[in-house]
Parts: structure tokens; C-alpha cells; sequence
């Protein structure tokens, strides 16, 4: 076994035919995350009391949704903390995945948080009250800024990592629901309509609703060790084909070890021989740069008259 690791040393090498590359550390987001959920505590507060004052459901219904993200950006903080702790005995790959179980239960808090809005604006539609106007365009537009400097802190990072991503989304849909607010407390204002504010309460949780189906599909792909997004098995099948001495490839697997860490496991079938060390090594290098995929395990197979049990694609 062949093993390459990418900090500042260069990697040890035994036994028969695996090798691994760990990806670069991800980009620290805890500064983000801490003024992040900072920001969105104080206002969720304040947008829950003067919701409450100004008789608006919608304040309250985005509020509750603030409140979600809260706990949300609470738990992907926690995930990405942990998953920075060392491996050991009982843990062998550390906590990364932790991150993964992070943002599923994000995508579940939304919905029912989706759940919640929705049952009460129903019963707003029914029953419309009055709804002060004035304050609910104050305490939006507040949430206009909010959301969106915090939006903005996670930016850079929405691409590498789905609890960075799950962030950056939320923040920016609160951000274009605040605005919703705002634009429907005008309207209350100069028409008198009270029932706008229900209504735009239902808007609020189809807006969620629909930012959240993406990062609930995602966290549930992974959660059950799909293929990540963005690595296509046929194109890593070809690649690994395509190498010198290979001449079948088997028993491919590619799966996530955190929101931003990919595996992957294969049989490589080479008559003419064990490779070496340095061969391994240079293919794990080539699996991360071109595909990123961070930590890689070859077994190599010299004879091809014996059967391999995992030969066939359905065993696992």
C-alpha cells in the first residue's frame, strides 16, 4: 500500500496497493459563522418582538425562518469544528461526516419551519387583522442589511462546501424575502389590504420551500454515500482504464467523507505486475487535481486467472 499525503511532509509506504491524498484543508468559516449567527440572534429578536407589536404574520413568519437559519448556521458551525478534530480508534475517519448529518438537518428545520408558516398564514387568510404598517417595513428593511452582509461573508466558500453553500443560500433568500416584506407593508400601507400580509407570509414559504429542496436532495445524496456533485463515475471509470498496465478496473467506488471531502475505492487489474509505490502515489495526485478527489485506495490485482469476489459491478 502506497499512501501520499498532501501537507508538509511526503507520505509513508507499505504493505500491498492503496494510496491516499488528502485535499487542502478547507477555508476557516468560523469568524463568518460566529458574526454570521451574531447578527441574525439579535435580529431575529427584534424582528419576533416588533412582529408581535406591529400584529404582522409575516415579520413573525420570517422571523421563524431567521430562527431556522440560526440554528442552522449553529449546527454547520458545530459540524465544521468537529470535523477538524484528529481521527482515532473509535472514529478512524474523525468527525468530517458530521458535517454531512449538519446540513440535512438544516434542510429538515426549514421545512418544518415551512410547515409552521404556512398553517398560520392559512389562518391569517381566514381571520385578517390589522397590521402596522410602518414597522414592518422599519424591521424588514433591516433584514435586507443583515442578511445580506452575512450573505456576503459566505460568498467565496458556496461552491467547495454544501454547508457553506447552505448558508450563503439561506441568507440570500432572507435577504430577497426581507425585501418581499418591505414591498408588501408599502403596499398595506397605501391600500389598507391586510390580507397582504398573510399572503406574503405563504410567499415566504414557497420562497424556503423551494431554496431548501436543492440542499435537502444534496444532504440526502450524500448522506447515503452518492456520487458528489460535479464527478462523473463513467469519466474516473475511463481515467483509471486509460492508465499504463491497467487492464480491467472493478469495484469502483466514490463517495463523500464530509460536505467537502471526496473518497475513492477500486480493484485495478495489472498482469504485468505490482506497479510500485510511485506509480500509485502519481495516480492519486492526478485523481485529486483532475476530479478532487482527496482520498484515494488502489488495490492492485497481478493475476488475472484468479477471481476477484468483488469482480462483479452489483457487489458491494
Amino acid at each position: 500500500m502506497a499512501e501520499h499525503d498532501d501537507h508538509d511532509h511526503h507520505g509513508h509506504h507499505h504493505g500491498t496497493s492503496a494510496g491516499h491524498t488528502h485535499a487542502p484543508a478547507p477555508k476557516d468559516f468560523g469568524t463568518a459563522f460566529a458574526i454570521g449567527t451574531a447578527l441574525n440572534l439579535g435580529f431575529v429578536i427584534t424582528e419576533a418582538v416588533y412582529g408581535l407589536l406591529a400584529n404582522s404574520m409575516a415579520l413573525v413568519a420570517d422571523a421563524g425562518h431567521n430562527l431556522g437559519d440560526v440554528l442552522g448556521l449553529v449546527m454547520a458551525w458545530t459540524a465544521t469544528v468537529l470535523a477538524r478534530r484528529a481521527p482515532s480508534q473509535t472514529y478512524t475517519y474523525g468527525l468530517r461526516r458530521g458535517t454531512i448529518l449538519a446540513a440535512l438537518a438544516n434542510a429538515m428545520l426549514l421545512l418544518v419551519t415551512v410547515g409552521a408558516i404556512a398553517v398560520e398564514g392559512v389562518r391569517r387568510l381566514i381571520e385578517p387583522s390589522d397590521v402596522a404598517s410602518v414597522t414592518v417595513m422599519v424591521v424588514a428593511a433591516i433584514g435586507v442589511v443583515i442578511n445580506g452582509v452575512t450573505a456576503w461573508l459566505f460568498a467565496s466558500g458556496r461552491k467547495g462546501d454544501i454547508n457553506v453553500r447552505a448558508a450563503f443560500v439561506h441568507m440570500a433568500y432572507d435577504a430577497l424575502v426581507s425585501v418581499g416584506v418591505v414591498a408588501a407593508g408599502g403596499v398595506i400601507l397605501l391600500t389598507g389590504w391586510t390580507r397582504l400580509d398573510p399572503l406574503a407570509s405563504l410567499v415566504i414559504a414557497g420562497v424556503i420551500l423551494a431554496g431548501t429542496w436543492s440542499l435537502l436532495r444534496d444532504s440526502v445524496g450524500m448522506s447515503l454515500d452518492a456520487v458528489p456533485a460535479g464527478i462523473n463515475p463513467d469519466e474516473v471509470d475511463a481515467f483509471l482504464k486509460a492508465q499504463p498496465g491497467v487492464a480491467a478496473i472493478h469495484d469502483l467506488h466514490i463517495w463523500p467523507m464530509s460536505t467537502s471531502d471526496t473518497a475513492l475505492t477500486c480493484h485495478c487489474l495489472m498482469p504485468g505486475g505490482h506497479p510500485g509505490d510511485e506509480f500509485l502515489v502519481h495516480l492519486a495526485h492526478h485523481l485529486h487535481e483532475r476530479f478532487h478527489i482527496g482520498h484515494v485506495t488502489i488495490q492492485v490485482e497481478v493475476d488475472e486467472h484468479i477471481a476477484c469476489a468483488l469482480e462483479p459491478a452489483h457487489e458491494i
